[in-house]
């Protein structure tokens, strides 16, 4: 399960009409919006990501040559939906489904979104099939193991002699700050993911900031990329690299949000900016995820 995103320019406005609980979007803020997915591509990747990571994940689960697995893509707010896939899975007459949000980090506002849709997908169908939901993996060995290769392939594009001393900056989507008083786990989980980045960082300069905040008038989790950015420049680098960790695939956040927009405000005050790359359908995603899998699957039938 995943967020989604619109796959066309024609379908921004009707998508960030889901995403709004079908509250109408300020024409400004749909053409502004849109104009995002134009300078990337057009459209969303992360649902052609996410779709090429299940045929390639249920290709892997299904090696050992007894066929028992399918993997199904639902989104929440677009095309394939999760009620609409709930549906067609449905059709194998599966023995068990497990939901796996593709977010190592958990929060009550995006993979508690998720599986309270599919709560409403069981409900509505009147399904009895078991269903179990993978948990946090936000500091699994092989994600971090992962994501520190990308740092370390991100930190070549600096010149050498700078490399070692090149800060990392990890950042994590914000979310509202009313989620500190429901006690959700959100800040933690990211925090867990940095933390053991990290200590395999060594002694390479890090900074953590929230990124892409939104539009409401409520506040929300920082401190900001933006803001991070003075900090690094007063602490005297002149380079930095942006390290991602609260995504798992490129989408308008990475590649606009990041790779257009702050690039360019690190380049007006003398920073050169990089970003490590997204893990996306690469293998050691793919390895990652069959083990979460795998460790999920031995623990249900421990607990069953």
């Amino acid at each position: 399960m995943a967020m989604g995103g619109p796959d066309c320019l024609e379908n921004v406005e009707p998508f960030l009409l889901d995403v709004r609980g079908g509250r109408p979007t300020p024409p400004e803020l749909v053409e502004e919006i849109r104009e995002r997915y134009r300078a990337t591509g057009g459209k969303s990747p992360a649902v052609g990501i996410t779709q090429e990571v299940a045929k390639k994940l249920e290709r892997r689960l299904n090696e050992s040559g007894n066929g028992r697995y399918r993997v199904h893509v639902g989104l929440r707010h677009w095309h394939p939906f999760i009620k609409d896939t709930y549906a067609e899975l449905l059709k194998d007459s599966p023995e068990q489904i497990v939901g796996v949000c593709m977010a190592p980090q958990q929060s009550s506002l995006s993979t508690g979104a998720y599986r309270k849709k599919v709560e409403e997908a069981r409900a509505g169908l009147e399904d009895q099939t078991p269903v179990t939901y993978v948990g946090s993996w936000n500091q699994h060995p092989r994600l971090i193991s992962a994501i520190m290769e990308n740092i370390r392939l991100g930190l070549q594009k600096f010149p050498a002699e700078v490399r070692v001393s090149v800060p990392v900056l990890f950042t994590a989507h914000s979310l509202p700050e009313r989620i500190v008083a429901m006690k959700d786990p959100y800040p933690d989980e990211v925090k867990g993911t940095v933390e053991a980045v990290t200590q395999l960082l060594g002694s390479q300069p890090t900074y953590f900031a929230y990124q892409s905040q939104g539009r409401s008038n409520e506040p929300w989790l920082g401190p900001t990329v933006e803001g991070m950015l003075d900090t690094i420049l007063q602490a005297g680098h002149r380079h930095v690299l942006v390290a991602p960790i609260g995504f798992i695939c490129d989408h308008v956040e990475t590649l606009f949000d990041i790779d257009i927009e702050l690039k360019q405000l690190a380049m007006s005050k003398g920073l050169q900016l990089e970003r490590m790359a997204m893990l996306n359908d690469s293998s050691a995603m793919l390895e990652t995820l069959q083990d979460v899998l795998s460790t999920h699957e031995s623990a249900s039938h421990l607990q069953s």
